[in-house]
């Protein structure tokens, strides 16, 4: 595991982009980060394991020839315009799940706002424990957020999430991603990003939230398909970024997030308006005829009409205006 508060990799990276164009002598570097020449190198020789170029020269020093590929937390960290969201960066290469170990963040003191970010899960999960493939090339990561909420606000923080990282993707990639109520992102009317918020309540007061995304960022979609296309609601999985295409994880990572900590502060100072109409200019969802399964009052047919002011689907059928907070959605032709 490797942090954003672990600051001597940081440090070198940071020295050794600042001088990118010539060398940065060993003796420069020791006497700039306090470490003996020996801890220099062996701290050079990871950052080389961990997907940097960098070339040495006897008498001369090191150089940066070229940047690592990895969401590594001080590249997420540079250039990353946030105030809360993404100030504590906790990064694997392979874990279980960040929905797991955010839930363990969630306890202690100072974790507002953490993320927990991953280049693979192996025991990923979606909603309603459904397993989520998470292999490499993918951007996987979980959100810590502990906001002074009532319960009744919970319910938007997949509409919120979702917005978030659809007008990050059309600023970044531009690409134009549609919203399919309830979590999920598609292109071409296909996945290409899920949401899932576990929330903790206590005295009718949200005590934390830990949003969990999923992207598929730059992955092979027939080979995922061929190992979730029996799974529940599925409907086809796609990429954001084609094999021999070129893009930055990282830049849309941190414009997501950058997007979320806006967003959320319209929803702190009550401007739900403003991210209903945004949600609803890119859904998928308002206006087609529907099937809904796995809710609370069993299967549900009829044409989604729009969503209320708490993220909950407005469905028209059988004369009556029904409202769902939860459940399966599939389009009907």
């Amino acid at each position: 595991m490797y942090t954003s508060f672990d600051d001597t990799l940081d440090k070198i990276v940071r020295l050794l982009k600042s001088h990118q164009s010539e060398f940065l002598s060993g003796e420069e570097l020791s006497r700039s980060l306090g470490l003996s020449r020996a801890a220099v190198w062996k701290n050079i020789k990871k950052l080389q394991f961990l997907g940097y170029k960098i070339t040495s020269r006897q008498k001369s020093g090191y150089r940066l020839v070229a940047k690592t590929n990895l969401m590594l937390p001080w590249e997420i960290s540079d250039g990353l315009q946030t105030e809360t969201i993404g100030r504590k960066i906790y990064y694997f290469n392979t874990i279980d799940s960040t929905q797991n170990f955010a839930l363990k963040l969630a306890s202690k003191p100072h974790e507002n706002g953490s993320i927990v970010i991953s280049e693979q899960q192996t025991h990923g999960r979606g909603r309603r424990n459904r397993k989520w493939f998470s292999p490499r090339g993918g951007i996987w990561l979980s959100v810590l957020l502990k906001p002074n909420f009532e319960i009744s606000q919970a319910s938007l923080f997949p509409m919120l999430t979702s917005l978030a990282l659809a007008i990050a993707i059309e600023k970044v990639l531009k690409l134009r991603p549609k919203l399919k109520w309830p979590n999920d992102l598609t292109l071409n009317n296909k996945k290409v990003a899920g949401i899932l918020v576990d929330a903790s309540i206590e005295s009718n007061q949200i005590d934390y939230l830990v949003i969990g995304v999923g992207i598929n960022f730059k992955i092979q979609p027939s080979t995922i398909s061929k190992i979730v296309k029996n799974s529940g609601n599925f409907y086809g999985i796609t990429t954001l970024v084609k094999k021999k295409e070129k893009a930055d994880p990282i830049l849309l990572l941190q414009s997501f997030l950058h997007e979320l900590e806006q967003l959320y502060s319209k929803l702190v100072a009550g401007n739900l308006d403003g991210i209903k109409n945004e949600w609803e200019k890119r859904s998928s969802t308002i206006g087609r005829k529907v099937k809904i399964s796995s809710s609370p009052s069993g299967e549900i047919k009829g044409m989604v009409i729009g969503i209320d002011d708490d993220g909950a689907l407005l469905i028209s059928s059988k004369g009556k205006t029904q409202r769902l907070l939860v459940g399966d959605i599939s389009y009907q032709v």
